[in-house]
């Protein structure tokens, strides 16, 4: 039955997102393969942000393409580009060639997280009219979980059978699961889901007005204000994942063994994170989600900043990591609220550009600060400044849908 079916496909996408979220344990391989091949880590690191910058910047392209030619395929794309990619690298690694490796895992792999992003999220937000935020939340949850649980297996794997044949092995495993996966990834069956009264054919609209397409979605005021506030959001959140540890010892004094274990646990909040504002999102709505999410921000960051006391860091940093996995499962929902679920996935993609430019900008801001000032002080100012503009823009929009919604009333 359809109930049965759309927790099925929710599944796969939960099952694609904890393959491709396995980017987010390359710093498990950083100092392996710079020292077996003689590289510098920083060298190696670069094809992490490679892989970022194309997962962002394909997934505008791929978007369009899900809702074209449908996300089984584009997830079947997506299985061959990762797979493809992640056993490259072990080849890159083979053949000691730091451009391979940049190929390989950085523009193949990257394309292939891009596709495999955008595949499982439009669709499963037309299954869930009804919980649009619990089903986003849930699949993009397995993005943000999936390093926990590559991290200890590439360990292993490593130690038991070389580094090569790990990414041999896990390029394989991903390849097999994702393809598996995508084959349950499917569009909903309009009529059945107009038939059953318990599933909404049509989730509520902010705006209550006509499914746009992605291009009308592109030329409107509110697709701008969204593209600021999530990149403002994955700015701040990135560029605190990037120097977590550091921060944490040069602010605190916390000792390098506790760092270590505060990065572990703010891993837990950046999954569960997602899965409870998106759930939140659903009661109280999208726009005063984002809101409280920039208000809890600012509350944070002025307290690391204030008191710079260890258990305080670990706290608002846990709060700060869950407000940043927010961003990502809330921002479909978002979108759906807005525009509809007509072109979805290719408007979703499009704002996924703000991940890649975030994702160098982020990073690059915290470390020129640092660099410059040998504190911390100067980041967290900054991230709390434009904190503040991407709040006070969450509060525009909201007015902008409050105008549109009496207009659409009067008409009406």
């Amino acid at each position: 039955m359809l109930k049965t079916n759309r927790y099925v496909v929710a599944f796969a996408g939960v099952m694609f997102h904890l393959m491709i979220g396995s980017v987010y344990a390359w710093s498990v391989f950083t100092n392996p393969i710079a020292k077996q091949n003689g590289w510098t880590e920083s060298s190696v690191a670069i094809a992490f942000s490679i892989a970022i910058f194309f997962l962002g910047m394909s997934a505008a392209f791929m978007g369009k393409v899900v809702e074209k030619i449908g996300p089984r395929l584009t997830g079947t794309i997506a299985s061959f580009l990762y797979g493809t990619g992640t056993i490259m690298t072990g080849w890159a690694i083979h053949q000691n060639s730091i451009w391979l490796l940049y190929l390989s895992y950085g523009v193949i792999g990257g394309l292939g997280l891009g596709a495999g992003y955008v595949t499982p999220v439009s669709t499963i937000i037309k299954w869930f009219p009804d919980k649009r935020g619990l089903a986003t939340g849930l699949a993009i949850m397995g993005f943000g979980f999936a390093a926990m649980l590559t991290g200890p297996v590439a360990q292993q794997l490593m130690a038991s059978v070389g580094l090569e044949q790990t990414f041999y092995l896990l390029g394989a495993f991903y390849f097999v699961i994702m393809l598996l996966a995508a084959q349950f990834i499917v569009r909903p069956n309009k009529v059945l889901l107009s038939e059953n009264s318990n599933i909404p054919s049509v989730g509520t609209r902010l705006t209550k007005g006509p499914e746009l397409t992605a291009n009308q979605a592109l030329k409107t005021k509110s697709f701008a204000f969204l593209w600021i506030m999530f990149f403002i959001n994955i700015t701040c959140g990135i560029g605190l994942v990037s120097a977590a540890s550091p921060m944490a010892q040069s602010m605190t004094g916390m000792s390098v063994e506790t760092a270590a274990v505060m990065v572990g646990i703010i891993g837990l909040f950046n999954g569960f994170g997602r899965l409870i504002w998106a759930t939140l999102s659903d009661y109280i709505g999208r726009p005063a989600t984002f809101s409280a999410i920039f208000i809890l921000d600012i509350v944070m960051l002025s307290a690391m900043l204030i008191f710079k006391l260890p258990l305080l860091f670990v706290i608002a940093l846990c709060l700060l990591m869950s407000c940043y996995g927010a961003g990502f499962s809330v921002i479909p929902a978002y979108l759906g609220d807005v525009f509809g679920t007509k072109e979805l996935g290719a408007v979703h993609g499009y704002v996924l550009t703000a991940w890649a430019a975030a994702g160098i900008v982020g990073p690059l801001l915290l470390s020129l600060t640092h660099q410059l000032f040998h504190n911390y002080t100067l980041t967290l100012i900054a991230f709390i400044l434009i904190d503040l503009l991407a709040l006070l823009i969450s509060f525009l929009i909201q007015r902008d849908f409050i105008k549109v919604s009496k207009l659409v009333k009067n008409k009406s």
